[in-house]
């Protein structure tokens, strides 16, 4: 790396280096969360709850792009974080390139059995209904099919160009691509494509945006040179020997099922919503979009901050180490709760933008807002413990408590408290389950770093 990248991850005051790294990479996705919204937005306009139903049904199955990015993405960087912390360029470069390749490999393998099993998979996620249906196979088609391997060769480029401490650049790039998304949505939607196919230039307009991203990463990392980088797309002949490829797999697992069973999560409140009506999953979805922001920024700072965690993890600067995680986990907190209070306070002109005319929709959106965000500031350190975990190689942890906040725990609960409370308790399970995973995150930090101080040679 070049020297300042060495003098952020070794020797400058850590709340800067916290900031540098983590400050561009909440701003990108920030960015990532408003041009979701914008896609909810441009549809809302349309004022169709079958349109609006369909993004929300389509939601986890173009997010499942985000496990697999997730996979090898954080995976790959915790191991290039791994390697340049013990002064190993070698198996950082092996480490990029196999990151890369497995991940265009299965983003492929997606793309296909989502081509192959469209209809039903689509009655799966909750768009059984034949409006809604027929809108969110279009969406399918576009978003994943013909545009899934470039979104996740995208996302998973900034993984591994913020290992080696360059966040601004991996963080513009994410930017970039939903700022293209914003501008697009209406250009395909409501000028280029006749009345009728919104959600269609919906899709256009970010599967375009997300082959412009891929390709400026591409281009990005040809630009750094062989010495200006330890990032490559050639692997030598001990990739495979070195064990690399499995500190990928197994500190990138966690990563990947908790983005997967988040989405798991996400499609079994949808089925359970559709029995209430099209109204509630409309409403839901909304408020889901809106509950967003505070999780993107906890998000941006763990993903900010995980290389530099793992960069002293290696190197056995423990007191660092656990410097930048406090930082990182206090400020993720402190800004949850501002978002927490801001949905309390402005629930109706939230939900408002969204959803312009007066009726169910909104009604439910309301409600199931003000109940979704009480679990924001614990669901923040619970998502900064697991990224720590990622950092440090406690992949038994991370996998434990990712599976527990969710899946494991939620997706019973839904059904449980759906009876008690009926769609109110259905939604009330997300709040529950962060505050209890909050308190196993806080037990399993706390025998973590007890661990690593009676053993100073664990890393």
């Amino acid at each position: 790396m070049k020297n300042q990248n060495v003098e952020l991850f070794e020797s400058i005051p850590v709340f800067r280096a916290v900031i540098k790294l983590a400050l561009p990479t909440v701003a990108g996705q920030i960015i990532l969360v408003i041009y979701n919204m914008a896609d909810t937005y441009f549809v809302g306009l349309t004022g169709s709850d079958a349109m609006l139903t369909a993004v929300t049904v389509c939601m986890p199955a173009f997010m499942f792009i985000s496990a697999i990015s997730n996979l090898f993405g954080i995976g790959g960087a915790a191991t290039i974080s791994h390697a340049l912390g013990r002064r190993n360029p070698g198996r950082a470069g092996n480490a990029s390139a196999l990151a890369l390749y497995g991940c265009i490999i299965t983003a492929l393998v997606y793309s296909l059995l989502t081509a192959w099993m469209i209809d039903p998979f689509t009655d799966l996620l909750g768009g059984s209904h034949a409006a809604v249906h027929m809108h969110s196979v279009v969406y399918l088609r576009i978003t994943v099919v013909l545009g899934g391997i470039f979104t996740a060769v995208g996302t998973l480029l900034s993984h591994l160009i913020r290992s080696e401490g360059r966040a601004a650049q991996a963080s513009f790039g994410i930017a970039m691509g939903g700022i293209l998304n914003i501008m697009l949505d209406p250009l395909f939607m409501f000028v280029i494509l006749p009345q009728g196919n919104e959600i269609a230039g919906a899709a256009i307009a970010t599967a375009l945006s997300n082959v412009i991203v891929c390709l400026y990463f591409i281009l990005l990392m040809r630009s750094f040179g062989k010495k200006g980088t330890s990032l490559t797309f050639r692997m030598d002949k001990d990739a495979f020997r070195s064990g690399t490829a499995r500190e990928i797999m197994m500190t990138g697992l966690p990563a990947c099922l908790m983005t997967l069973c988040e989405n798991i999560s996400y499609a079994v409140l949808d089925h359970l919503m559709a029995s209430a009506g099209m109204s509630a999953q409309a409403g839901v979805g909304v408020a889901k979009k809106v509950n967003m922001l505070a999780h993107c920024i906890v998000r941006g700072m763990s993903q900010g901050v995980l290389p530099l965690i793992a960069y002293n993890y290696a190197g056995g600067n423990y007191k660092r180490m656990k410097d930048a995680f406090v930082i990182a986990a206090s400020m993720s907190v402190v800004m949850s709760c501002i978002s927490m209070l801001a949905c309390l306070i402005f629930t109706g002109e939230l939900i408002g933008i969204f959803i312009n005319t007066e009726g169910e929709s909104l009604y439910y959106g309301i409600r199931f807002l003000r109940i979704l965000c009480l679990g924001c500031p614990f669901s923040a350190f619970a998502y900064a413990v697991i990224s720590f975990f990622q950092a440090v190689g406690e992949n038994r942890r991370s996998f434990l408590l990712a599976i527990l906040r969710k899946g494991a725990l939620d997706i019973p609960l839904m059904f449980v408290l759906g009876v008690m409370i009926r769609i109110y308790g259905i939604v009330a399970a997300t709040p529950v389950t962060d505050v209890i995973c909050c308190a196993a995150a806080a037990v399993w930090f706390v025998q973590c770093i007890n661990k690593l101080k009676r053993n100073p040679g664990h890393a």
